[in-house]
């Protein structure tokens, strides 16, 4: 087997770092969880890079990953977009359709990814989570009208909960990326490991000094990126451009 991740931080793995400044991430836990499953190696390549619009994921990831022979494509896009004012919706359901049938074309199998919901935690939630209910309704027309894979992690009522989400509240947190490499999994008809905890304890509402501290160190950088036309991604390269082994972990015996 042969796997690449495209798309943007979720599937990087922004929210799961790890102690030496790395990202891990679900892309990064479905490979190991193939791996397991399978009882063999696999050649893992993931190419998203953080802060990309879905127009930029196309043209500079698409065809790398294609280029990598993989038998398997993950595929999302349009996060980004839709927390941006005037997202135009038909456009990128129209370019994920005809992204995931060249994926096709070229003799692997694609998996539409949707993002798991952070507009519970969001300023100005309700319009985002109006735009996704919307892209969603047509990823799920697009994995049904091309007969391929679909792991819908926005409609996961569970993943919605603050618990889920880092700091920002916009990337998930390590649980939440473990939740959904289980939902990944899932849908390629494997059960995720026993050993990976995908649930987390509900957690308070925040107070007013955390609303606070969230807007100043969250909210203010985000909005002066957008004004200055800076993104989060810029001067960063995908963190595994070509193949990685990963082999299946040791199993105790009994």
């Amino acid at each position: 087997m042969r796997y690449v991740a495209i798309g943007d931080s979720f599937t990087e793995g922004v929210g799961d770092e790890q102690p030496d400044g790395s990202v891990r991430g679900w892309a990064d836990l479905v490979a190991q969880g193939l791996a397991d499953a399978t009882g063999a190696p696999i050649q893992y390549a993931n190419l998203a890079i953080r802060g990309r619009l879905l127009g930029p994921i196309i043209a500079e990831q698409l065809e790398p990953a294609l280029a990598l022979g993989p038998t398997l494509v993950t595929f999302n896009g349009g996060g980004n977009d839709m927390l941006r004012p005037g997202t135009d919706l038909a456009w990128i359901s129209t370019e994920t359709e005809r992204a995931l049938r060249r994926i096709r074309e070229a003799g692997a199998e694609p998996l539409l990814l949707a993002g798991a919901n952070p507009t519970g935690g969001l300023p100005g939630g309700a319009r985002v989570r109006a735009k996704g209910d919307e892209l969603v309704r047509e990823a799920r027309g697009i994995a049904e009208r091309l007969g391929i894979r679909f792991a819908d992690n926005w409609s996961d009522a569970e993943l919605a909960g603050r618990q889920y989400w880092s700091h920002d509240r916009l990337h998930l947190a390590p649980v939440g990326h473990r939740r959904v490499a289980a939902n990944v999994l899932r849908a390629l008809g494997h059960p995720a490991p026993s050993d990976w905890v995908i649930e987390a304890s509900p957690i308070p509402n925040p107070s007013r000094r955390e609303q606070l501290r969230y807007t100043r160190e969250h909210v203010v950088p985000w909005v002066k990126r957008r004004l200055t036309g800076r993104s989060s991604g810029d001067g960063r390269t995908a963190k595994y451009g070509e193949w990685a082994w990963i082999a299946p972990r040791t199993r105790p015996r009994g």
